[in-house]
């Protein structure tokens, strides 16, 4: 894990270590329930904001006109510098204070607020999403960060993380409801409206009831192997991206992958080589952590697009206002809600193995029941499947973000909740690239044969959906209702391909879970924890030394 060299890790780690402060209330009592609470609230609001443009993203076209690309962007550019900044910002909170890094994530996220509200052209958006990317990417992993070290016992602490992701669930899939819901009433900037307020609010909050706390405070922080791993991944996603976008044999796209692979590599050389680096990357070859890790970016990959497809179906296809769209979607938050609180009892009685390879295994046959939808409404099969993938969804999260950050040694808690939680934003950014260019020549290649249609118009119709429909009302009269028509069934056709690409993804994810322990590891009753050994100093749960941690209430 981050800050610890692979000749420290596991046994080999010295007994000996700096005293340091310590408070009561995280360790015990009702303060650390309040704490879970704060975090939470700042975790929904993160959640809501990464969805809650998916049922925007016809207001936000007809407004500001942006092109396909530029629409791409609105949408991705929060998870893509989300995602290149987590493990910065995240080892970074080890350093000089978890509380202090989520603070100004408040901040920054709350100005880009106000930035989207009042963008007036695809650039200022796009620019205002990103900048929530950068609030983002400091409030994320300080929140998991902060439960590690609240709940040192790994039974409060499965609790605490079923919450937590739940919560998260909740938060990506009320989105399009709490988006539904101000679009019934607003224009598509009211989406963004609402995080002024509260992050106004959450600041002050955060400040007197969520304690401070940092890592062992050992060693320097490494500018230079954050920014090139801030570097490297941008570069990366970007282009895969150009590859989504049907440029892979543009320059550009080469430059990226290139620039990306160097960087990482560069960024991987000199982790190895140092004392204290921030990625330990031997804790990968560790079932517990590196198997976590994958089911976590093969989840999100596989379902991330399909809740912008989702809500495009269900508006554009279907006819349903934003708020019905939210209605529909509601089943997966329920779901979600649910596991995620019998996530602990789940872990226990079926270990991280089989919940995890089970819960994908239950998210394939959701996923595989939504190919047959089609043209006409249905209900049933929407609600039905929607719960199992809810349920599905929040089993694999649970219990593979569990086993992972109960792997990591607490003073580095920062640091493995970014690799986590970079895990979700390059599984996102990813999965969007994939899907979406699976979905777009899917469904491009069938409008554009649309017989009767002029090749112009065709051309056009092929971008998105929701451009079809406008050209299909400029066309009028017999041609323009067979544009709609064959735009409809397109889209339906490009789901259904999409949909069976993420079934593929997620029974491989079924297989890569094989490789997660079997059962949790034996604990004292009474304290949860790992018993020490004779003449050995106490080991966490996950093999690792049980370390004091700095904490200051002030």
């Amino acid at each position: 894990m981050p800050g610890t060299s692979p000749a420290r890790s596991g046994a080999d780690v010295p007994a000996r270590r700096t005293p340091s402060r310590s408070a009561a209330a995280p360790g015990g009592g009702a303060g650390r329930w309040t704490v879970l609470v704060v975090l939470c609230a700042s975790l929904l609001l993160i959640a809501i904001d990464a969805t809650v443009l998916h049922v925007a993203v016809p207001a936000v076209s007809a407004d500001l006109r942006p092109g396909p690309v530029e629409l791409l962007w609105i949408v991705d550019a929060y998870p893509l510098v989300c995602a290149s900044l987590l493990i910065l910002f995240g080892t970074l909170g080890d350093r000089v204070g978890r509380r202090r890094v989520l603070l100004i994530g408040y901040a920054v996220f709350g100005l880009a607020s106000v930035l989207a509200v009042l963008a007036y052209s695809p650039g200022v958006l796009i620019a205002a999403r990103a900048l929530l990317g950068v609030g983002g990417a400091m409030i994320m992993p300080a929140t998991l960060s902060l439960l590690r070290h609240v709940f040192p016992d790994r039974r409060e602490r499965a609790l605490a993380i079923g919450v937590w992701s739940a919560t998260a669930a909740v938060g990506a899939a009320a989105g399009p409801l709490v988006g539904g819901l101000l679009l019934e009433h607003f224009w598509w900037g009211s989406v963004f409206l609402l995080n002024v307020p509260l992050m106004v609010l959450a600041l002050p909050v955060g400040r007197w009831l969520v304690p401070e706390s940092t890592g062992d405070g050992t060693g320097p922080w490494d500018v230079l192997g954050a920014l090139l791993a801030a570097g490297g991944l941008a570069s990366a996603i970007l282009g895969v991206k150009q590859i989504g976008d049907g440029r892979a044999t543009h320059p550009a796209t080469a430059a990226l992958l290139v620039a990306g692979a160097v960087l990482l590599g560069w960024f991987v050389r000199r982790q190895r080589r140092r004392e204290r680096p921030l990625v330990d990357f031997a804790a990968f070859a560790r079932p517990a952590f590196g198997t976590a890790v994958s089911c976590i970016v093969l989840t999100v990959l596989a379902l991330v697009g399909l809740a912008l497809m989702a809500a495009q179906y269900l508006q554009l296809v279907l006819g349903l206002s934003p708020l019905e769209t939210g209605l529909r979607l509601l089943p997966l938050s329920v779901a979600a809600v649910a596991a995620g609180l019998a996530g602990p009892r789940t872990l226990r009685a079926l270990g991280p193995r089989a919940m995890v390879a089970g819960g994908f295994l239950l998210t394939a046959v959701a996923v595989l029941g939504l190919t047959s939808l089609g043209e006409r409404d249905d209900p049933a099969v929407c609600v039905g499947a929607f719960l199992l993938l809810g349920y599905g969804l929040e089993t694999v999260l649970f219990g593979a973000y569990e086993s992972m950050l109960s792997d990591a040694p607490a003073e580095q808690a920062g640091g493995a909740a970014a690799i986590g939680e970079t895990a979700y934003q390059l599984g996102a950014g990813l999965g969007i690239a994939l899907l979406g260019s699976v979905m777009n020549r899917a469904y491009g290649a069938a409008v554009e044969a649309t017989p009767g249609v002029p090749a112009d118009a065709a051309r056009a119709a092929g971008h998105s959906l929701g451009e079809a429909l406008e050209v299909a009302d400029r066309l009028g009269g017999a041609a323009g209702e067979s544009l709609r028509h064959s735009a409809r069934l397109a889209f339906v056709h490009g789901l259904q391909v999409t949909l069976l690409v993420s079934v593929a993804l997620l029974l491989a994810g079924a297989l890569a879970a094989l490789r997660l322990p079997r059962a949790l590891p034996r604990t004292d009753d009474r304290t949860g924890k790992v018993p020490a050994q004779s003449g050995r100093p106490a080991r966490s749960a996950t093999g690792g030394d049980v370390l004091p941690q700095r904490v200051t209430h002030r």
